[in-house]
């Protein structure tokens, strides 16, 4: 998993997670990476002063921080989210439009869905789920 900072062109800095650089160029390529403030699909990737470095050790520090980080982030996303399964977009569609009342939900949508739900104006964002490192 790689982490980029990225700009959109009105300005808006933001964070993608991707699974490799390829992942990004390919998604970018796409189109399909939006800016979450104002949707803007023309990013690019910012400056960004972090690095972590790449010997054996310090690589392996870095990506224990960053497994601990995920972690803490899926935990919050179980404990106060409602897990809406496979249905993600279609609730998500319903609280949109006042169908029903609005709360935290989590689930799985589609890349179809992804884009409907963005042409919708529906705000979310995707936590990457990541496997425990192996020593």
């Amino acid at each position: 998993m790689i982490a980029y900072d990225l700009i959109c062109s009105n300005g808006h800095l933001f964070e993608c997670w991707f699974k490799d650089s390829t992942s990004f160029e390919e998604q970018q390529a796409a189109g399909i990476i939006n800016c979450p403030i104002c949707n803007d699909t023309q990013v690019v990737k910012a400056f960004s002063p972090f690095m972590i470095k790449k010997s054996s050790g310090e690589r392996k520090k870095g990506e224990e921080v960053a497994q601990q980080a995920l972690q803490l982030i899926h935990e919050y996303v179980d404990k106060h989210f409602e897990d809406v399964g496979d249905q993600f977009a279609r609730e998500a569609l319903r609280m949109h439009y006042g169908e029903v009342d609005k709360r935290n939900i989590r689930g799985t949508a589609t890349t179809e869905e992804e884009v409907i739900l963005r042409e919708e104006g529906v705000q979310f964002f995707k936590v990457p789920i990541v496997k425990k490192l192996l020593n």
